[in-house]
């Protein structure tokens, strides 16, 4: 590979505008895919074959009008004051044009919504009355009725009475039949009176009835209702109004078109007084990327570049093909977007690393050419040596970070494998610019890299180095006469390596060894206690939509309005239509029982009765404790009456199962990423002990990120200096992501010291010694790299996307633990005190595991007149 890359460098010099033309057609052609291909993005995020995945589904089956995804829009009047009417029918005009957006389904009147409800409970109350009533002229009836029986019974008794004493009189036979038909004629009519009493008890009995059942649905409805009571869409002071806006389409497939037509529509034609706002499923779009802290960053980046590097020019080439690799490979991904559904966060992660790579890995090659050309190199020769040397490092460095990103895959989450394979391409394009466009650049420049005074040391160098060679030319021939001359002429560079570079004490490297861990392990602390989530709407920015919406609702109507739950019911098979009600509050019942429960509402039941829907609000916001805690006891709970399965969904209810999906597989992401570059490592350090203590060091700073990070996010400290003014859980999947990222820089640096201690040890300094000669050789050229990458992405801090900011702030952080803390204290004093035994390899592996040669110390053997470095 190194030889290959000499090659490769050295042709790039020589045909310098044959490179730079065909990067120029590359960019040309990503540009016009990007044109054709570009279909936008998506700010929503899922994994499939959760919890709520399964409730969408069967929703769309059963229910698809609430499969869809749904935002809302917030108004409230600037004053505080109730809304008047004519701002009441402004309002209601705007929803009622709305239903012909694009992909919107309904849109909710709050006013009538509100009015509705308003009546159903008023229609409970009348209802109540009039049952009271009815029954109160059952009653009055029923004691009619009685008395009539009553009645009956005493004319009963003396007809009786009369039958008897006629019996018993001694009267003719003829007079006793004649008054006998008499009596008889009586209890006809007694008779037929009866009769028509027990038809009246009969009618009072069954209207009886008929109340009774009336009162018994009366109640279960004004249950139902009670348990709606904290539900509104108007808040009781009538200043505040939520619009309820619900789209045909599922979150992962609505257009940001569709949205931002939603907030054209409600903010073309502002009503007097009123302020409106949009929650986080509206508002939330794709993130600026590039803003005025990223070109801070990048500024910061130039002035370390024009330090180390000692002129504008050679500190020009690293930043600009850097972003010519970051406008490569950001858009040859999105050109796929079209094809492939993307979220939003899918570019920027490509961005960011493209920038910061793709700075480091030009400078990386163009230190060590500037070295050579200050030692005396000729131009073209230094830039093909400087290409198969610092270039070989920089491709496996950069295939490091390939394999951590390109593993993200394997996590079986679309959307993050998916950001991973966008920010892969971006490290490969910038390696592949880095090795062949950077020569090309410095072809160009030849000498006008270096200063005016550098440029007159490299003169003078250079007839030094040719003095130099006209002697081991002519050492050489008296060597091959004089083989014990020989020994002495190639071991006579090591013996004058080190003279200048002394290896630290022991003690000092215990103190250094215990100091670092101890502080990498006390900032690692918070991290016991990190939570994660997706950021909801009060993590947005004071003065953004979203926030407004957030903290309007959550002042108008509680905290829980922000976190709406979807809870499905299964019905019994065969369900009529008269038992729905009573299943209804069987569920209700048991939802509202439930801790942190403090509304719950039937919102739908399908068609065929098998399904029915309800809304649960609980007590506080999307990503409180309580709420995690809620949707977890909904779904462990046994079927209701037996035989009606729960499920959960909603926004809130998604982002638990996103972030409990990312938190399951952080683990095994994090065997697979440091497993696999433990091999590699093993293979560039011909070691065992060296890699692993790398990769122990990478753990420490690791954790000692999530610390810093949770302390921030999730803690609040510091919150102010890095805009965090609503602290909640970390971004769920950037833990994953920080493993991919940061390992892979990581081992950069422990690649550009530990290969100089290596190549010092080979060559026959004492261990220690060569431990202190590969720090001084690497450290400058690593602090620069280091301070370029806490630049560029500390610049992301600024953005005011939480998303975007705590991924600045993580990779920020990971970088300055691993480099400053880890690899130029902690990894250094180790070494000191594992001495030789830092290199040990057992001799079966050390035959079976190829030499990579990653240093190029095989080509400088091949090129011996071209590095002075």
């Amino acid at each position: 590979m190194a030889e290959l890359l000499h090659r490769l460098g050295t042709f790039a010099a020589r045909r310098a505008w044959t490179v730079i033309v065909a990067w120029a057609v590359i960019l040309g052609i990503v540009v016009g895919g990007f044109l054709i291909g570009f279909k936008g993005l998506s700010s929503s995020f899922d994994i499939p074959g959760t919890a709520s995945g399964d409730v969408i589904s069967e929703l769309q089956g059963e229910l698809p009008d609430f499969a869809g995804a749904s935002g809302a829009v917030v108004f409230r009047t600037d004053d505080g004051s109730a809304l008047t009417d004519e701002q009441k029918t402004e309002i209601s005009a705007l929803v009622a044009s709305a239903g012909d957006l694009p992909d919107v389904a309904r849109v909710t009147d709050p006013f009538t919504a509100q009015q509705q409800l308003e009546d159903q409970r008023q229609q409970v109350v009348d209802g109540r009355q009039k049952l009271d009533e009815a029954r109160a002229q059952a009653e009055s009836g029923q004691q009619q009725l009685n008395a009539g029986k009553a009645q009956l019974e005493a004319g009963q008794q003396q007809l009786d009475q009369g039958k008897a004493r006629i019996e018993a009189a001694p009267l003719p036979s003829a007079q006793k039949q004649a008054q006998l038909s008499a009596l008889d004629a009586q209890q006809q009519q007694i008779n037929e009176q009866r009769s028509a009493l027990e038809q009246q008890q009969t009618q009072l009995t069954e209207g009886l009835a008929q109340i009774d059942a009336q009162q018994a649905q009366l109640d279960d409805g004004s249950e139902l209702l009670g348990f709606a009571d904290a539900i509104r869409l108007v808040s009781e002071d009538g200043s505040t109004a939520i619009v309820n806006v619900s789209f045909d389409k599922p979150r992962l497939e609505l257009t940001e078109a569709s949205k931002e037509a939603v907030v054209e529509h409600f903010t073309a034609d502002p009503v007097p007084g009123v302020g409106v706002a949009f929650n986080t499923e509206i508002s939330q779009g794709v993130p600026e990327i590039f803003g005025v802290g990223e070109v801070v960053g990048v500024a910061i980046a130039g002035i370390v570049l024009v330090v180390v590097l000692g002129s504008l020019l050679a500190a020009s080439f690293p930043i600009a093909t850097a972003i010519i690799g970051v406008a490569i490979g950001a858009m040859a991904t999105l050109s796929f977007s079209g094809v492939i559904q993307m979220a939003s966060v899918t570019p920027f992660l490509g961005v960011m690393l493209g920038l910061a790579v793709g700075i480091d890995y030009s400078l990386f090659i163009l230190y060590r050419h500037r070295k050579q050309l200050l030692s005396g190199a000729d131009v073209r020769e230094s830039i093909g040596l400087a290409n198969g040397t610092a270039g070989n490092a920089v491709v496996f460095a950069g295939s490091t970070v390939i394999v951590a990103l390109l593993a993200l895959n394997i996590t079986g989450i679309p959307f993050l494998g998916l950001m991973g394979t966008a920010g892969a391409v971006s490290v490969l394009v910038a390696v592949l610019i880095a090795v062949s466009l950077t020569p090309a650049l410095l072809g160009l420049a030849g000498m006008r890299i270096l200063s005016r005074k550098a440029r007159a040391r490299a003169a003078a160098a250079s007839d030094a180095a040719e003095h130099s060679r006209r002697a081991a030319r002519t050492e050489l021939v008296e060597a091959q006469e004089h083989p014990r001359r020989a020994a002495r002429v190639e071991t006579g560079p090591v013996a004058t390596t080190g003279r200048a570079v002394r290896p630290m004490s022991t003690v000092r490297a215990f103190v250094t060894m215990l100091v670092a861990t101890v502080v990498l392990l006390v900032i690692a602390i918070p991290a016991l206690s990190m939570r994660l989530g997706l950021p909801d709407g009060g993590s947005e920015a004071e003065d953004s939509t979203g926030y407004k919406a957030f903290t309007w609702s959550e002042e108008a109507f509680g905290a829980g309005s922000n976190a709406p739950l979807l809870v499905t019911a299964a019905l019994p098979t065969g369900t009529a239509e008269a038992d729905v009600q009573g299943l209804q509050l069987d569920v209700a019942r048991e939802l509202f029982s439930q801790d942190d429960v403090v509304a719950v509402a039937p919102i739908a039941v399908s068609e065929d009765r098998t399904l029915a829907a309800f809304q649960v609000i609980p007590a506080e916001g999307p990503n409180a404790v309580s709420t995690d805690r809620l949707v977890r006891d909904l779904r462990s709970l046994p079927p209701v009456d037996g035989d009606i399965e729960l499920g959960v969904a909603g926004a809130a209810a998604i982002n638990i199962d996103i972030s409990e999906g990312l938190a399951d597989v952080l683990p095994i992401y994090l065997v697979v990423v440091v497993g696999l570059s433990f091999l590699i490592m093993i293979m560039v350090f011909r070691s065992l002990l060296v890699p692993l203590i790398a990769t122990l060091g990478f753990v420490l700073s690791l954790f000692a990120t999530y610390g810093a990070v949770t302390a921030v996010f999730q803690w609040g400290w510091l919150g102010g200096l890095f805009g965090v003014h609503n602290p909640g859980p970390i971004l769920s999947f950037l833990p994953v992501i920080l493993v991919g990222i940061l390992f892979g820089l990581a081992m950069d640096y422990q690649l550009f010291l530990t290969t100089g201690m290596r190549e010092a040890w080979a060559h026959g300094a004492a261990p220690r010694l060569a431990v202190a000669q590969g720090f001084r050789a690497g450290r400058t050229v690593v602090i620069a790299a280091a301070i370029i990458m806490i630049s560029v992405f500390s610049g992301f801090i600024t953005s005011e996307a939480v998303i975007i900011k705590s991924f600045g702030l993580g990779l920020g952080l990971g970088v300055l633990f691993d480099a400053f803390i880890v690899r130029m204290l902690l990894m250094p004093a180790i070494m000191h005190v594992l001495g030789g035994a830092a290199w040990w390899l057992p001799r079966w592996l050390d035959r079976i595991v190829p030499n990579v040669d990653v240093e190029g110390a095989a080509l400088e053997r091949r090129h011996p007149g071209h590095h002075g470095a």
